[in-house]
């Protein structure tokens, strides 16, 4: 089995590897997704997330808060589970099929990563005797994304007779909820409302209404047998929001029968005329050999593989979750500007689908280095969403600036509890920060012309808004950082670093674009001056960035090092996360970290501070921080890579990497963990590769775990598709297309003009 083949056989039935497999091997295109649920589904007593999702499309819930104070979120978007149009029931001369019920002689479910299926197939004997083989192949299309098609294949092994298949198609349904835990909805409500369910053409169409964002749906579906001289006789019966398609088959010992079933999910948010263009692409793509459609998914993986080809030699376990990471960003991420990446992609409902800065920290420098129309798509979306970030920062009492919400889908807050929600001001500098690491990576100042510069603008001047002078030092008080742990503080590192390089970015990109006669539209567009750009650079050299003297460290804030410790070490299993165990207050008082917080920000400020001084921090956090969030081991496993420490790398890159395919963190049937598998692919390419992309150009400093035979990765570099080989003994770099480049690996400069083949440095983080 190869890296792009992920398998389980003989699975258990137990319900929550169940719900583990839904996510696992869920169906997903960047536009809908699919849970792998079985098509029969389970018995009575079991739970199940039977959800089908399109990124971006929503409902408002009400979210009520103990005390009415201004500015306090009340109201939130909720990703939806639009229909059930997964589910097809089987019966054999009347003996329904089911795992749980006959005896499940052998069973495997597979998803290919090659072709962009997944395969269920069992090997079943009835109560009464009868054997079948049964497979049942799913695509979610990105070729055509508002395309989900199911492959049901019958084949009797023992016996002739008679088979009856029902494919349903069911519009009123609901989210999953769980009142015990704050990363899923909370209550059960009834988003969707049924409006009409009509046939045409022999396929169902259902049109569901939203009950408060005014949103519509329509879910279209047509089944068709490969084999109707087989079919003895079908119907198909409607009542309001739910449709039933009969087969009646007449089945030979040996020879298969395979029913297709073709969905086509059309939104508001993304078609004019949901319910026209639903029928317009259902027509149309019935119209196809089905050959044709598996055939396109393959050439456009081909590509997708072409580009950002990565692989570890020596450890295929590892490797294969690699892949399957990479895979899954793929599977998340939108191909339009209407969306985003949601924090589980789209295999399931944990943060209700909310964006999170996630996106532009963890997941956006892989499409950066892989695919740019993409990664121009997901900083359109935060230009689209700008003059809600205007709006909020207005909310917050700003006068100028705007503030990106900690989570969202259409643009407005979505977070309740404004400590850790709201108070994450960095997320307005992680968003100016991915339009930078586009720009130096791709060198496109049409974009920056277009929309990037003026995202940089409007989050600078939130920074001058929000800070003050106080002995001729910049500080932003009552801000909260990437740690959870630690809530509303004065001048967080993180903070504080992201909001210094945005202001000296927003006058750079002006500059820039003055340079080359293209700022008259930025300049129109926002009202900026000369003066306003002087003013963010002299604002940016004041920017206090706390230091301790003793310990030769940078503390988290300025209060993080007068805090009691909390041992780390002695935390129980049961006790994990202590987000779920803990009050907020008793875990403010402590230094005790969830996740990489200065860490993180000497990853991607590495320039801001001596080696030294990141390399005592390192040992200092690693000390205190619990890794409760999924978005840390992979940060400290790269920075362990550029420090030296590549064991300690690898035993972190392992804990990132595997942590769905291993469900370490318990919570996998929620949903994929998106953001930290795009960390692992950082973990790979910042991490082990040590490849930096700064102003000064293009760097590497390779190290390679004592674990591994070597690794290589590919990325896109200006014009350039640039592949880089580690082994023992070398380190090889090729230019396979583009121009020439300049390059620096292990602090010496070269021109890569075809292939640079150099010595491996041991220890080359030192």
């Amino acid at each position: 089995m190869d890296k792009y083949t992920l398998c389980a056989e003989d699975f258990s039935l137990d319900n929550q590897e169940l719900l583990l497999g839904e996510t696992l091997f869920h169906n997903a295109n960047g536009y809908l997704g699919v849970r792998g649920c079985f098509e029969e589904g389970y018995p009575q007593g079991f739970s199940q997330v039977r959800g089908t999702y399109i990124n971006g499309f929503y409902d408002f819930a009400y979210m009520g808060q103990a005390e009415k104070l201004h500015g306090l979120v009340e109201e939130k978007q909720t990703i939806l589970n639009v229909a059930d149009t997964q589910t097809i029931t089987l019966k054999l001369e009347g003996e329904t099929f089911s795992m749980f019920e006959g005896t499940v002689m052998k069973s495997r479910r597979v998803l290919d990563m090659r072709k962009g299926i997944t395969l269920r197939e069992i090997w079943w004997e009835s109560p009464g005797g009868r054997q079948v083989r049964i497979k049942i192949t799913r695509m979610a299309s990105f070729v055509d994304t508002s395309l989900f098609l199911v492959r049901y294949e019958l084949e009797p092994l023992n016996f002739d007779g008679t088979a009856e298949l029902s494919s349903v198609h069911k519009g009123d349904v609901k989210n999953f909820f769980d009142p015990n835990d704050p990363r899923v909805a909370g209550e059960e409500i009834q988003h969707i409302l049924i409006g009409e369910t009509w046939e045409d053409g022999g396929a169902s169409y259902i049109l569901s209404n939203t009950s408060k964002s005014g949103k519509t749906v329509c879910s279209a579906v047509k089944n068709a047998a490969e084999e109707p001289e087989q079919v003895e006789a079908h119907g198909l019966s409607l009542e309001k929001g739910l449709a039933r398609e009969t087969f009646r088959v007449k089945l030979v010992r040996g020879k298969c029968f395979r029913l297709l079933k073709y969905t086509v999910l059309c939104d508001s948010c993304h078609f004019a005329d949901p319910a026209g263009q639903a029928k317009e692409k259902l027509e149309a793509l019935t119209a196809q050999p089905a050959k044709a459609l598996y055939e396109g998914q393959e050439r456009y993986l081909d590509a997708f593989w072409d580009t950002c080809e990565i692989d570890v030699n020596g450890d295929g376990e590892l490797n294969r979750a690699l892949t399957y990471n990479v895979y899954q960003l793929l599977q998340s991420v939108t191909k339009d500007r209407y969306g985003n990446i949601a924090a589980k992609g789209l295999s399931g409902e944990g943060y209700e689908g909310h964006y999170f800065w996630d996106t532009e920290m963890y997941i956006l420098p892989f499409f950066t280095l892989t695919n740019r129309e993409i990664a121009r798509n997901l900083i359109g979306y935060r230009y689209q969403i700008l003059e809600n970030a205007r709006e909020n920062a207005r909310q917050m009492g700003h006068k100028q600036g705007a503030l990106y919400p900690w989570r969202t889908i259409m643009g407005s807050e979505c977070s309740g509890y404004f400590p850790s929600g709201t108070a994450a001001y960095h997320i307005s500098g992680d968003v100016a920060y991915s339009v930078v690491a586009y720009y130096l990576a791709s060198g496109d100042l049409e974009f920056m012309e277009q929309c990037g510069a003026e995202i940089v603008v409007e989050t600078a001047r939130l920074w001058m808004d929000l800070g003050c002078w106080y002995q001729g030092k910049f500080h932003i008080n009552e801000v909260t950082g990437p740690d959870e742990y630690t809530c509303m503080v004065n001048n967080n590192y993180y903070t504080n670093a992201l909001a210094k390089y945005n202001l000296i970015w927003a006058a750079k990109l002006y500059g820039r674009l003055k340079e080359a006669g293209k700022a008259d539209g930025l300049a129109e567009r926002t009202g900026l001056t000369d003066g306003e750009a002087e003013a963010f650079v002299k604002t940016a050299e004041a920017v206090f960035l706390p230091y301790d003297e003793e310990l030769g460290i940078n503390p988290q804030d300025d209060s993080f090092l007068q805090k009691k410790l909390w041992d780390v070490s002695a935390i129980p299993e049961e006790d994990k996360p202590l987000l779920l165990h803990h009050h907020p207050l008793e875990l403010y008082r402590y230094q005790v970290c969830k996740q990489a917080d200065t860490v993180l920000a000497h990853f991607i400020l590495e320039g801001e501070e001596a080696l030294e001084t990141i390399r005592k921090s390192y040992a200092y956090y690693e000390k205190v921080t619990t890794h409760d969030s999924s978005l840390s081991s992979c940060i400290f496993s790269l920075m362990a890579a550029r420090l030296g420490m590549v064991e300690k790398a690898y035993g972190y890159f392992g804990d990132s990497a595997k942590m769905d395919l291993y469900n370490a963190h318990k919570n996998t049937k929620d949903g994929i963990h998106t953001a930290n598998m795009g960390g692992s692919y950082m973990g790979i390419v910042y991490g082990f590769g040590g490849l930096r992309i700064r102003e000064q150009g293009l760097s590497l400093r390779p190290c390679l775990p004592k674990q591994w035979e070597g690794y290589h990765f590919r990325f896109l570099y200006e014009d350039s598709v640039i592949e880089v080989r580690i082994s023992r003994e070398t380190c090889a770099v090729t230019l396979l297309r583009g121009t020439e480049k300049e390059i620096v690996i292990y602090d010496r400069p070269y021109v890569l003009r075809d292939r640079i083949e150099i010595p491996m440095e041991q220890g080359a983080g030192e």
